[in-house]
């Protein structure tokens, strides 16, 4: 029989030691709930120390990432590989056990969490994907996709806005494979979170159709595997155990304090805590006796080859479902993909048709949907301002039951209606990703990319390959007014390392940002597209190959009228000024100046280029003019000899009103085209 009073205070020992060597760090969390992660992890997780990629595998996420030396500690002692040493190397530069939890970084550790209110919104898209993956590739008697999302959470999650946000969803989507935990300490950074935190929780999730276990001992292993063991009955419903816990259980002085939550007990302390639980071994040495009852590689190791047994069976009935299975657990992209999205875009090209890029996005989806079963759609309850539904993507929806519904012939719904929730929908996309087995993408209007943006951070710090489409992209939506038209989002998106941003200027642009965003398995991409109808831009065969650099030449003198002279100056614009480049090149030509226009659809795609294209794209000596509707400042970079943009809000009036009187015109583009060559003499 286990030791679990011991197993616990193997977690609270190694808490304290290395947050006390690092000098800094959370041990009260990891002290607080050591108890229900016994209950957990080694009573229910079904899991395989030996192979973390496991497809079966339950998903384990600590939400209140600042509590770190608890997974770390479960990690090392459940046999992990993750060594003592990287143990008591904590926090310190180029560590397998940062401040917070980092997918990738950490072997076992399933997503990055430190922001709170995320790691249960994860939870809530990895759940999603279990659901959605089960219905669609489970048969009779050959259920392949089988497992629970399980998640620790404090206080502070359940503050943060966008925890309301995913559990709303989780129980309209019935999510009942979804069990969380609730670190119930009563205690904040501030101190006791009762004059700010008085919500009744169990109600509140009560009434988001959850199901709810109050008033859990926390410290009771027994009591809260009992909870776990009710919890995965649930037929309909996610559930959230209620677990009572005292933060920083062991230490006399500190428990139930703020003293316990962000800073290193003390080494007097500490010795304290030693004896209150009885624990004899010099810090960082856990007894042999300990690691025995931790130890979960032969248990892992029987699991993951009970499934594979499963799996050869069902591979064996159903190969063709099988291979699938697979391929896009692995997140590969079917053989045939490089052409059919060459079709796409020569299709686009061929058409030359005039429409927003939000309906060429639409349109390059209506292939790529049909050729990816993966892809997994969704908007923020604009789906028919984002157009992000196609044919081959109905609504997902579930039955009172909690089974997903299915079309006549048999497809499971893959659009998903995440309400007004931005933050909710970006951060739930971050858990589908990381499950596997989809490519999740999200519609909203670009100005509530601000809502969005911590969690497209995460994702582009996670490498995890999610697309944001965002519509309504400039002061070219209207009337809608300045609450409405982005004026600093593209730059501030193009700034965030890690993350893709495309402004695409037509149909092959926009089936190319696609197709690039879906190439890369480990970036995210942001599509900003416009309301407003842009007009096909003729290309060479030479511009169509290079769309895929981020910036290419569209349009040089010889194309209006001017053969044989010299580019006195580069146009450089994107998205729906790049018409309005080119009916400024137009113009000049009539006054005998020559200009270049570069249409340049992915500043962070050309950036990434080497020199030699860089300088065949825009020339040294060569004055150049960037054409944005958004802030001036970002275009600087590229040596611009000036900016045609706007750094004031927008107004509310018709598009065609508003670029005049911002100065998106014809003449204005050309005028300071001109000037800025006469300063370059």
């Amino acid at each position: 029989m286990a030791n679990t009073p011991m197993m616990a205070n193997a977690i609270r020992a190694l808490a304290m030691d290395a947050v006390q060597q690092a000098n800094s760090g959370h041990p009260g969390a990891p002290m607080g709930m050591a108890d229900m992660a016994v209950a957990l992890w080694s009573r229910h997780l079904q899991h395989n120390p030996v192979n973390p990629h496991w497809a079966n595998r339950d998903r384990f996420i600590l939400s209140n990432g600042h509590g770190s030396m608890l997974i770390y500690a479960l990690l090392h002692l459940s046999g992990y590989d993750l060594p003592m040493a990287e143990l008591k190397n904590f926090r310190q530069l180029h560590s397998k056990t940062a401040g917070h939890p980092e997918v990738g970084v950490t072997p076992g550790v399933e997503t990055t969490t430190g922001p709170l209110g995320q790691g249960i919104t994860n939870a809530v898209g990895f759940a999603l994907a279990e659901k959605l993956l089960a219905a669609e590739f489970n048969q009779p008697k050959h259920a392949i996709v089988d497992h629970h999302t399980y998640v620790f959470m404090g206080d502070g999650c359940l503050m943060e806005g966008i925890s309301h946000e995913a559990a709303a969803l989780a129980g309209a989507w019935k999510l009942n494979k979804l069990i969380a935990l609730w670190d119930d300490n009563g205690i904040s950074i501030d101190g006791q979170v009762t004059p700010w935190f008085g919500d009744d929780t169990p109600a509140r999730f009560e009434a988001y159709g959850w199901n709810v276990i109050r008033a859990v001992d926390g410290h009771n292993v027994d009591a809260v595997d009992a909870a776990i063991a009710a919890a995965k009955k649930s037929a309909t419903k996610p559930t959230l155990i209620c677990c009572k816990t005292h933060i920083g259980k062991g230490s006399p002085n500190r428990a139930n304090t703020a003293k316990a939550h962000g800073e290193p007990l003390g080494h007097d302390e500490i010795a304290l805590a030693r004896l209150e639980l009885n624990w004899t071994a010099a810090p960082f040495d856990i007894p042999a006796d300990v690691y025995a009852d931790w130890d979960c590689k032969a248990n892992g190791k029987k699991l993951e080859a009970a499934w594979n047994k499963k799996f050869a069976a069902y591979t064996k009935a159903f190969p063709e479902l099988a291979a699938e299975f697979t391929r896009r657990m692995n997140g590969d992209l079917p053989a045939n993909f490089l052409e059919t999205a060459a079709k796409i875009a020569s299709d686009a090209h061929d058409q030359a048709a005039t429409v927003a890029s939000r309906k060429a996005s639409q349109l390059a989806l209506e292939g790529l949907t049909a050729a990816l079963p993966e892809l997994l759609g969704g908007s923020a309850d604009l789906t028919g301002s984002n157009l992000t539904n196609t044919k081959s993507t109905p609504a997902f929806r579930v039955d009172d039951k909690g089974a997903v519904v299915k079309t006549e012939d048999g497809k499971i719904g893959r659009h998903i209606n995440y309400g007004v929730r931005e933050f909710g929908m970006a951060a739930i996309m971050n858990g589908v990703a990381l499950h596997g087995g989809y490519i999740p993408y999200g519609g909203t209007f670009m100005t509530f990319s601000d809502y969005s943006r911590n969690a497209i951070r995460m994702a582009a710090l996670m490498k995890q390959r999610v697309i944001h489409v965002f519509t309504h992209d400039s002061i070219g939506l209207g009337e809608d007014g300045p609450t409405h038209q982005s004026i600093e989002h593209a730059a501030s998106l193009r700034i965030i390392p890690g993350l893709d941003v495309w402004r695409p200027a037509d149909t092959t642009e926009t089936a190319m940002a696609w197709t690039v965003a879906l190439s890369q398995k480990n970036k995210p991409t942001a599509l900003l597209l416009s309301r407003q109808n842009l007009a096909y831009s003729p290309k060479t065969e030479e511009a169509l190959d290079n769309i895929a650099c981020g910036a290419y030449v569209l349009s040089e003198p010889k194309d209006v009228g001017l053969k044989g002279k010299k580019a006195q100056a580069v146009i450089i614009a994107t998205g729906s000024e790049v018409q309005l480049a080119l009916a400024a090149q137009k113009q000049l030509a009539e006054q005998k100046i020559a200009v270049r226009v570069v249409s340049m659809p992915s500043t962070t795609t050309f950036d990434r280029q080497d020199m030699a294209y860089k300088t065949s794209v825009l020339p040294a000596g060569v004055p150049r003019i960037a054409v944005e509707m958004g802030v001036t400042d970002f275009w600087w970079k590229y040596g611009c000899a000036a900016v045609v943009g706007i750094d004031t809000y927008g107004e509310s009036a018709p598009a065609p009103v508003l670029f005049k009187h911002f100065g998106f015109t014809t003449e204005n583009v050309a005028a300071t085209v001109i000037e800025a060559i006469q300063r370059n003499k």
